[in-house]
């Protein structure tokens, strides 16, 4: 293609959140024609219309979902697509155009070639996979490292390849990246140094369809990875070891479910071991849950494969505090403690909640449920709670299900996370519980934009309890 023809491409970017309006931003740096396609309208979005306006960027808000005549004026000069990771990659429009030989790719794979030259680890898994991207963007930071921690946390990559471009920027030493199924499967070419998968359990099944694409979309990250890391504790990986790429396992237990030892492991008295060398206690971290400690030996594997020894990881691991929004303490009041838990967005994450803060607890859930199986919840509820609160949309089925399973503990429907939380206090205070946790096991889209602000408006309550009472 001609220069000419080049300088007369429209570059497309699906939705105007933080991955899409960072992708406009870089190519619109690099010279190209930039439109951006955006379902939603608000006063938020409109003003960020209007500075994309000034700055050259045409943004259009959609009356109708995105379908193949949105494109047919531009259908000759379209150079690329770019998907935000909200945008189901299977969408019938995104077929046609694939199959119109058009370029579509994920916004990760857009700054991923413009960022794979720097080394890269990438982190993924059903759950824990931010604590385990934050805890060791913390030990690689803490030993010197130049490292920028981005993906499905953090920055959009596509900010990090912006911020790249500028004169006076230090080269990273390394990327450290958390990247969703979503991220993956539309950014095929992404293939880090060091690939980590965490868990693996039913989730986004609404858009996977079936567990078995949702664990091939997983595992195509750790077969791309040069170094690959998995968490032997995790019994559906395990199962499917002989399947996987040759790699590290790490585990709790030194025997796994499928009898393979770990390379990885903690004994009975805490320790850590790599193979049969004890490097140190596995009471550094200063966060709760057995979880963690898995998530601490992924942390390890990897720094050991970076070339940390052992005092420096241990040394590093002790100042590492709780990220926001993941069993994050929130402090205590007339002897009862309050955890932030609202990034556990499906029904393992909150049940691994549950196991993970002294209990009796009072449970406040609730928000739009995802599929999956919420037996095993609901039986580590009648263990942990004196009763639960629900708000949201899923309120009535989730309260249903508790009824059917014989719930002895008090159900209470609100319709909002304030009014949960004022009950939840009332029944945690009558009960003598020792706990409020916020571990919703639902997404948080029917009232806020994300888990985030989900979980900022549960810590403002909190504090304001505190403070008042």
């Amino acid at each position: 293609m001609s220069k000419q023809n080049q300088s007369n491409q429209i570059y497309f970017v699906l939705g105007l959140g933080s991955s899409g309006t960072s992708a406009a931003k870089l190519l619109k740096s690099e010279g190209k024609n930039v439109i951006v396609l955006e379902n939603n309208s608000n006063k938020k979005l409109r003003s960020l219309s209007n500075k994309f306006k000034s700055e050259g960027i045409k943004v259009i808000f959609l009356s109708e979902p995105l379908n193949i005549n949105h494109f047919k004026p531009w259908i000759g000069r379209i150079g690329n697509i770019i998907v935000s990771p909200g945008i189901d990659w299977e969408l019938t429009a995104l077929k046609n155009l694939r199959s119109k030989n058009i370029n579509v790719q994920g916004e990760v794979g857009l700054a991923w070639e413009r960022l794979k030259h720097i080394p890269s680890i990438g982190i993924t898994g059903t759950n824990g996979k931010t604590t385990v991207t934050n805890m060791l963007n913390h030990v690689l930071k803490s030993n010197n490292f130049n490292t920028d921690m981005g993906g499905n946390i953090g920055k959009a990559l596509s900010e990090i390849a912006l911020e790249s471009m500028n004169d006076n920027y230090q080269e990273l030493d390394w990327l450290v990246l958390e990247l969703s199924s979503y991220q993956i499967e539309a950014s095929p070419k992404v293939a880090p140094n060091i690939g980590i998968w965490t868990t693996f359990t039913p989730d986004h099944l609404e858009r996977h369809n079936d567990i078995k694409t949702y664990f091939e979309i997983k595992r195509s990250l750790l077969e791309k990875s040069s170094i690959r890391i998995y968490n032997s504790d995790d019994e559906y990986l395990s199962s499917k070891r002989k399947e996987l790429p040759k790699g590290i396992w790490v585990g709790i237990n030194k025997q796994s479910f499928y009898s393979h030892h770990p390379k990885f492991w903690i004994d009975q008295k805490g320790y850590i071991f790599e193979n049969q060398k004890k490097l140190f206690h596995s009471s550094i971290l200063k966060i709760p849950g057995k979880h963690n400690l898995q998530n601490l030996l992924l942390v390890t594997a990897a720094a050991r494969e970076i070339g940390l020894n052992y005092s420096s990881i241990s040394t590093s691991i002790n100042s590492f505090k709780s990220i926001p929004h993941r069993l994050e303490y929130l402090g205590n009041k007339n002897n009862l403690s309050f955890y932030n838990d609202s990034k556990a967005t499906n029904f393992d994450s909150s049940l691994t909640g549950l196991k993970s803060i002294p209990y009796p607890i009072i449970l406040l859930a609730g928000g739009i449920q995802k599929k999956g199986d919420y037996l095993p919840w609901i039986k580590q509820i009648k263990q942990s709670t004196n009763g639960i609160v629900l708000f949201g949309l899923s309120a009535k089925n989730l309260k249903e299900a508790l009824l059917r399973s014989s719930y002895k503990g008090e159900i209470i429907v609100k319709q909002n996370l304030k009014e949960a939380t004022i009950a939840s206090i009332e029944i945690a205070k009558k009960t003598n519980s020792k706990s409020i946790l916020l571990s919703p096991a639902c997404a948080s889209f029917d009232q806020y934009q994300n888990y985030e602000e989900r979980g900022d408006h549960f810590k403002k309550l909190v504090s304001k309890y505190r403070v008042n009472e």
